[in-house]
């Protein structure tokens, strides 16, 4: 009885107990829109790790193409400066040995020439009433054979047992005379080229002989 009457003081009402499930409805309700904005923030925080991925990988896509793009302009100025170059230094070589082919060419028409006429050249029988005047036009051939000879030992050194590259006059221009000679010459190319000097001398002083001995 004591415990009835209890539950029928005026301090204990019925509607004590619907507020009490009424706040726990409503804390459950809280509970849950904090989990969706939890869930909301990190899907949010998600799509920005993937933005901020997506935008670091397309800098590194432009830094890559600012980077080759660069190399290309850098590598296509040197290989302009540098080819050009080549090409020029080539062309001027191949100008320079073009003209030396060309020297060695009229150089050794010249030798065949000599050769021919020295091949040419008969015995001089001393019974033959004309006999001096053979013997003076054999001399001078064989005079004009050896100034050819001369002039192309001077011209070409391998005529002198030195072995030289067809090229290296051609490359190595720069150490020449502004005349074109080799700025260093051996006493023996110096006497070939006071002797090319002087042959038209000598020439006319071996027919001036020959004529004196052919009036005397």
């Amino acid at each position: 009885m004591y415990f009835m009457a209890a539950f029928n003081e005026p301090d204990l009402l019925e509607e004590d107990f619907p507020a009490n499930t009424e706040q726990t409805v409503l804390l459950a309700d809280d509970q849950e829109e904090l989990d969706n904005q939890a869930t909301s923030l990190q899907t949010k925080l998600a799509e920005l790790n993937r933005a901020r991925e997506k935008l670091e990988k397309e800098k590194a896509t432009v830094e890559e193409s600012r980077r080759r793009f660069s190399e290309f302009e850098t590598g296509r100025e040197e290989m302009l400066h540098e080819i050009t170059r080549s090409v020029g230094l080539l062309e001027e070589a191949q100008m320079d040995s073009q003209r030396e082919a060309e020297q060695m060419t009229r150089t050794l028409n010249d030798l065949r020439d000599a050769l021919l006429k020295i091949e040419t050249l008969g015995d001089v029988d001393t019974q033959n009433d004309q006999w001096k005047v053979l013997l003076t036009r054999n001399l001078t051939t064989i005079e004009n054979a050896r100034m050819e000879l001369n002039s192309a030992r001077l011209k070409w050194v391998i005529l002198n047992g030195e072995q030289e590259n067809p090229l290296s006059s051609s490359m190595n221009i720069a150490h020449s005379s502004p005349l074109g000679l080799p700025t260093q010459i051996s006493f023996g190319q110096l006497c070939l080229w006071g002797l090319a000097l002087t042959w038209p001398l000598l020439l006319v002083g071996i027919i001036i002989a020959i004529a004196l001995l052919l009036k005397g």
